[in-house]
C-alpha cells in the first residue's frame, strides 16, 4: 500500500481541515523521503518507498516555475485556493532549500492568490534548526506533529529515524514559537507486530495535554486514520473518543478540531 504525490504541485484537493488545498511536495514523486518512519502513514513504510534517487529533489527554481504555472491557470478558471500546503511525499522541511521555497510561495501567493494562507505539515523533526524554524514563522500555518511524549510509543508508532530525537526537545523549540505554531496528533487504536498502539488512555493524553498546555499553540488539531495504512491492523479512534480529547484541550483556552 502507498500512496504517493505528484511532484512539485499537485491538486487542488480538498482537505478535511485546511480546505481547497493545492499542495506543493518538495520530494520525489516516485518514492518517500521521511525523518519519521509511521507506522499509519498513508504514503506507505519508507523501505518500501523510497525512490530509487532520493537526492533528486525539486529545484527552487522548478517549484517556483510549477506554482506560478498552476496559479496562473487557477486565475483563468476563476479558482482560487484556501490554503497552498507544503506536504507530500514525507517531510518537506528536509528539503534543503526549504527556507527559500517558502520565501518564493509567500511571493506568488500575494501575486496571484493573495485571500490565500500558506501552510506546512512537518513532523517538527527540524525544528530545531535555525533557518527551518525562521522559515515555519513566516507561514500562515505552522502545523507540527506531536502524537505523544511518551518514548515508546514514539519509537513504536512514530519510529524516528535519528536516535537522538528527543520529544522533551521538541515541545521546548514548539513553545518557542511563541504561539505561532498548530499541534496536529492522531489518535488512533489496533496492534503492530503484536503490540497495542492505542494512545487513548490517559498515561497517554494527560502527559500529552502537559505538553500542550506548555506549547500554548493557536490550535490542536486531532484526527485519525483516513486512508489504508501500512501496517494492517491498526483501528480508527472514534469521534467521540477525539472529541473528549478536544474538550480537554479547549479547557486550557486552546482552540481544538476533530476529524
Amino acid at each position: 500500500m502507498r500512496h504517493l504525490y505528484p511532484s512539485p504541485i499537485f491538486g487542488p484537493v480538498h482537505s478535511r481541515r485546511l480546505g481547497v488545498s493545492l499542495g506543493i511536495n518538495l520530494l520525489p514523486a516516485e518514492g518517500k523521503l521521511c525523518s519519521f518512519d509511521c507506522i499509519y502513514c498513508e504514503c506507505g513504510f519508507n523501505a518500501d518507498t523510497r525512490s530509487p534517487s532520493p537526492t533528486a529533489l525539486p529545484t527552487r527554481e522548478s517549484v517556483a516555475t510549477a506554482l506560478e504555472a498552476q496559479l496562473q491557470a487557477m486565475v483563468l478558471e476563476g479558482v482560487r485556493p484556501d490554503v497552498l500546503t507544503f506536504a507530500g511525499n514525507g517531510e518537506p522541511t528536509l528539503h534543503p532549500q526549504f527556507p527559500y521555497i517558502v520565501e518564493d510561495t509567500l511571493a506568488l501567493r500575494d501575486r496571484y492568490a493573495p485571500g490565500a494562507q500558506v501552510s506546512v505539515l512537518s513532523n517538527a523533526t527540524q525544528i530545531l534548526r535555525d533557518d527551518v524554524f525562521r522559515a515555519l514563522l513566516r507561514v500562515d500555518n505552522n502545523i507540527l506533529k506531536l502524537d505523544t511524549v511518551d518514548a515508546d510509543f514514539i519509537r513504536l508508532v512514530d519510529r524516528p529515524l535519528s536516535p537522538s530525537y528527543d520529544a522533551a526537545r521538541i515541545v521546548e523549540r514548539m513553545a518557542a514559537f511563541g504561539g505561532r505554531c498548530i499541534v496536529q496528533t492522531m489518535f488512533l487504536k489496533g496492534l503492530h507486530e503484536g503490540r497495542d498502539v492505542g494512545n487513548l488512555g490517559e498515561s497517554f493524553v494527560a502527559p500529552w495535554l502537559e505538553a500542550i498546555s506548555r506549547i500554548r499553540p493557536a490550535q490542536v488539531m486531532v484526527y485519525t486514520i483516513d486512508r489504508e495504512t501500512p501496517s494492517p491492523l491498526l483501528e480508527k479512534a472514534t469521534h467521540a473518543e477525539m472529541e473528549a480529547i478536544a474538550v480537554r484541550v479547549r479547557a486550557l483556552g486552546i482552540a481544538c478540531s476533530v476529524a
